[in-house]
């Protein structure tokens, strides 16, 4: 009888251990399941941005997907600095060259085309430099250096700010630090035409974000429809085995909406209604 009183005994106090940690394993389960990202953090290109497009199709993306989207709007290069920390989940940028480097680093993976428009060359209406209806953007940008005339650069390394350099070079120019008619702003696209505009100065912006912003500014077109001018904008998830601690399943959610029928159509119908043509041209392949 006393051995067994002491079997229950035992007993009890075991089950009595093992209530509270069974407790505990449930609570841990659930703080892990409460854990879960619920924010997918996207850099982008400041165009999409400035344009109105995310504020248009955001809204729609995160609830199909189910995450809230944390948008940081910075210069494509800036934007890939994020991405190589590990401080976001997935990027949207414009410059194919730095994107396809910063896969072949290892730092980003799944890249898919998702949209495309174009770059074009402005100024005022005066034209110091008499590039109005050229068709070579290049000879443009020559004459631009030859005249002297005012140029103002974004200077940031956004992907705008490459294809800039890039028609410096295809034009021949060599850019130095001390010609007073170069200026650098180091800012957003919005912000860069605006000084621009106010300097009565050239520049290279993309077509959307000038046609949601000219109403504000006297900016002409000088220059467009170069092939050279194309601007083609790719997302990219930052790569979960360098950084496992990103959102993988957000990101991956929010690029696979980006490229479904439905982003497509409504990346293609904005800016219809306003402008009588899209500001972005779907593109998924």
């Amino acid at each position: 009888m006393e051995k067994r009183f002491k079997l229950l005994f035992a007993l009890g106090m075991l089950a009595i251990l093992l209530i509270p940690g069974c407790g505990q394993e449930k609570a841990a389960s659930k703080e892990k399941e409460t854990q879960k990202p619920k924010t997918v953090h996207l850099a982008t290109a400041t165009s999409a941005e400035d344009s109105g497009l995310l504020g248009y199709i955001l809204p729609e993306l995160e609830k199909d997907i189910g995450y809230k989207v944390e948008v940081t709007s910075i210069g494509t290069g800036q934007a890939i600095k994020l991405g190589e920390a590990g401080n976001v989940d997935v990027i949207l940028a414009n410059n194919p060259a730095a994107e396809d480097k910063f896969i072949a680093d290892e730092f980003g993976v799944d890249r898919r085309e998702v949209m495309y428009n174009d770059f074009l060359l402005i100024g005022p209406k005066e034209d110091p430099a008499k590039i109005k209806d050229e068709q070579d953007v290049a000879v443009a940008f020559k004459k631009i250096a030859d005249a002297k005339a005012k140029f103002v650069s974004r200077g940031d390394s956004s992907g705008t700010h490459a294809k800039e350099l890039s028609l410096w070079e295809a034009a021949g120019v060599v850019l130095e630090s001390n010609q007073e008619w170069y200026i650098e702003t180091g800012q957003g696209m919005r912000d860069t035409f605006r000084k621009a505009d106010g300097m009565k100065a050239y520049t290279l912006i993309d077509r959307a974000t000038y046609l949601s912003n000219k109403d504000k500014n006297d900016s002409i077109i000088m220059v467009e429809g170069d092939e050279r001018l194309l601007n083609p904008y790719g997302v990219i998830s930052v790569n979960p085995k360098k950084f496992p601690r990103i959102n993988y399943e957000g990101a991956t959610k929010f690029r696979d909406w980006l490229v479904s029928e439905k982003g497509q159509q409504m990346i293609g119908e904005y800016g219809v209604e306003e402008y009588g043509l899209p500001l972005f041209f779907p593109d998924a392949k």
